[in-house]
């Protein structure tokens, strides 16, 4: 019976065990890995940012920060290594620095809380030569799938893609187009390689890796990026041709069925709505022009019938009559949208934003010569505060009211010196409590008549927070999904 009693205890004792074993390995699971994330999430303070500046032409270099607490660094350095272009630690400031042509694209890193609502921007002014213009690109995150759209080859003279890797890893990218006339189908500009730290400049419909020669009947484009490993940052330079103009192609944001285009600018010259839909079906859209004198649909453009699979302009020129405008879309399909405009000698391209919101200020870094914002409230009455920042100081916050339906053309001045100066100044533009939403973008000028010369920067909310998801405790958390 002793024999028996003791067996029996064993095994009973050896099951505890195993149920504490057991226990201890679902708590330490428990604690070290995530529950099941609430919709909601929470936002947390931005603390890293990353850009990149495509440099090679030269030009100059501008950063503003926002941020005024948290502390951190910002540097500027080149993609390839070395010694940084410029450092700082001081929030709530900017800084300006001119590189010689040739030089490599320009990486910025920022940790700490200076990284919130940080913006970068590489401004480029030739006022003779064949490159005459004035040309400005907001430095580009790195990103997987990204949409570029403006003219074809047909149009310009070049269209060089730049292609940046800031990782340590190496990236492959694959480019399509779509036209005027369809999809350019084609196996060429596929799982093209990018070393890592580097920059590789893609002739578009020059080279192999730029879609070769069937993207060089098309007069407008709309080409998309993306990854199949890695990531990369990704800026589009146009050259219209010598002394006709040259720009960089604002980023396009990712194709909605609600969109608005802001700051076609006003005075002379041609103006062209541009949209494209990437989908397989066709797109039936509503047109509407708001201007400072109200919203309206363009006479005979109301409405338009987009193919799929297609890019397709139309003009704008007798509808805005020299006004500065936005151009809302609304369609039954996903599309893209912009526009493209020449005045004087040069020209100027703009894509459709997302508004500014509590989500982050928005933020332009470069504003010398003559400089202008144009400002949208297409829902409902808006009220803007704008402070202008350099070296001097910060202006007194100025105050810009958008009637509902309206579009608002504001100038810029810089704090402590005259706007003419051509030194850089930082503009921080804030949506006001109770604000309906705003849309906004930049107008950079110099010069008059057959010399004028300008370029248009939209405006997009900076990043000051980013989105964490609740979690919770959860057996789930601990079964694959």
């Amino acid at each position: 019976m002793d024999k028996v009693l003791r067996f029996l205890g064993m095994r009973y004792a050896t099951a505890a065990l195993m149920l504490v074993a057991v226990a201890a390995l679902y708590g330490a699971a428990t604690l070290s890995r995530p529950g099941e994330a609430s919709e909601k999430g929470r936002a947390a303070p931005l603390t890293h940012a990353v850009m990149v500046c495509p440099g090679h032409e030269g030009g100059r270099l501008a950063v503003q920060s926002t941020s005024q607490k948290g502390g951190g660094r910002v540097d500027m350095t080149p993609t390839k290594g070395g010694s940084p272009l410029a450092s700082t630690t001081e929030s709530g400031k900017g800084w300006e620095k001119d590189t010689k042509s040739g030089e490599d694209s320009y990486t910025l890193r920022a940790t700490g809380g200076i990284a919130a609502g940080l913006e970068a921007e590489q401004t480029t002014h030739w006022s003779g030569g064949a490159d005459r213009g004035l040309a400005g690109a907001r430095c580009a995150t790195p990103g997987t799938d990204l949409w570029f759209m403006g003219p074809g080859p047909v149009s310009a003279d070049e269209l060089d893609l730049y292609l940046t890797n800031v990782d340590g890893q190496p990236a492959s990218v694959n480019l399509s187009a779509l036209s005027g006339e369809g999809p350019l189908d084609t196996p060429e500009g596929r799982a093209t390689p990018v070393a890592p730290y580097t920059t590789r400049v893609v002739k578009i419909g020059d080279s192999a890796e730029g879609l070769g020669d069937i993207v060089r009947s098309a007069a407008d484009l709309a080409l998309r990026v993306q990854t199949t490993s890695g990531r990369v940052a990704a800026s589009l330079r146009v050259r219209i041709g010598e002394k006709k103009g040259i720009e960089w192609l604002p980023q396009s944001r990712e194709p909605a069925t609600s969109v608005l285009v802001p700051g076609v600018p006003g005075g002379s010259g041609q103006r062209r709505l541009l949209v494209s839909v990437p989908g397989e079906a066709d797109a039936r859209i509503k047109v509407q022009v708001i201007t400072s004198g109200g919203a309206f649909a363009p006479q005979g453009q109301d409405v338009l019938d987009a193919p799929a699979k297609t890019v397709t302009s139309v003009p704008l020129t007798g509808a805005l009559s020299g006004k500065a405008a936005a151009v809302r879309l609304v369609a039954d399909r996903p599309i893209l949208a912009g526009f493209a405009a020449s005045r004087g000698a040069d020209v100027a391209y703009g894509t459709a934003t997302a508004p500014l919101a509590a989500s982050g200020p928005g933020v332009v870094a470069d504003n010398r010569f003559d400089s202008s914002l144009v400002l949208t409230a297409p829902s409902g009455a808006a009220s803007v505060q704008v402070t202008t920042v350099n070296a001097a100081g910060r202006s007194e916050p100025q105050e810009i009211d958008i009637p509902a339906g309206r579009t608002v053309e504001s100038k810029l001045t810089a704090p402590g010196q005259n706007a003419e100066g051509g030194t850089a100044y930082g503009a921080v533009i804030t949506l006001k409590p109770g604000s309906a939403p705003v849309y906004a973008s930049r107008t950079l000028a110099k010069g008059k008549g057959d010399g004028y010369l300008f370029t248009v920067l939209p405006i997009v909310p900076a990043p000051t927070t980013v989105h964490l998801p609740d979690t919770a405790d959860s057996q789930t958390a601990l079964i694959p999904g």
